[in-house]
């Protein structure tokens, strides 16, 4: 790393800043958010360690990623029916078709059946010892129904998507996800990501976070208001060119 590099990236990453925070600055100054790359978070709201809600990430931050580690353990194929694990299911449903065409709780609870039959641990434990504590989420966890985690976790979470690691979650598994899956039908999805503008990928209306394996960059928004166009705009700000 050259001293240039050094002074182009705090560059990029004061930028980034200024541009994300005159975004907030009116709309929702009050926004837990943060952006960042491979090697961590490169900008974001003062205090990392509030403990948010974050329920309406719980599929990509507990399913999505144990489903994974299955697939990488050749525990689980995605083309092969869940009825062929013992898994009560819709006739022909796959673990491709629930994480490429499917949303709501209902492909949720299946995913979870699927998981916690195929290793006989509960959700909670399965995500915690495969990939929160691995990763050192300490502070990620559900209680009273519901996950909660820090923005500092979810930044480790991210930059690991990002990076070359291969523990916990395979290089392939993230590549295999952030690709289209579901071919000329719409909407367009990976594997439970949703393709954006800018070579982005999201997941989550409230919170959001997103990743761009061609930027090199992820960001997070956990917004204390009603989002309105909150959501593009701040995607916007954190991935689009600079003019």
């Amino acid at each position: 790393m050259t001293l240039q590099s050094d002074l182009a990236d705090a560059a990029d990453a004061a930028g980034l800043e200024v541009r994300i925070r005159g975004v907030l600055r009116d709309a929702d100054p009050d926004a837990v958010w943060a952006a960042g790359g491979p090697d961590g978070p490169h900008a974001g709201s003062a205090d990392e360690t509030t403990v948010l809600d974050v329920g309406g990430l719980m599929p990509v931050l507990a399913l999505w990623p144990v489903i994974g580690s299955l697939v990488a353990e050749e525990a689980l194929r995605l083309h092969t029916p869940l009825a062929a694990y013992g898994v009560e299911a819709d006739a022909g449903t796959t673990t491709h078709h629930l994480l490429s065409h499917s949303t709501g709780p209902a492909a949720h609870a299946a995913l979870t059946r699927l998981a916690e039959h195929l290793t006989g641990s509960p959700l909670a434990e399965l995500a915690a010892t495969r990939v929160w504590h691995p990763l050192g989420m300490t502070g990620t966890g559900f209680a009273d129904g519901a996950l909660h985690a820090p923005p500092a976790d979810l930044a480790r979470f991210l930059s690991h998507l990002l990076s070359p690691a291969e523990h916990p979650l395979p290089r392939a598994w993230v590549a295999e996800s952030l690709r289209i899956r579901t071919g000329e039908l719409t909407p367009a999805r990976g594997l439970l990501w949703h393709p954006a503008p800018h070579g982005t990928w999201s997941y989550g209306e409230t919170p959001t976070v997103w990743i761009s394996p061609r930027l090199h960059r992820w960001a997070l928004l956990h917004p204390a208001r009603s989002q309105g166009s909150l959501r593009t705009t701040f995607r916007e700000a954190a991935f689009a060119p600079v003019p």
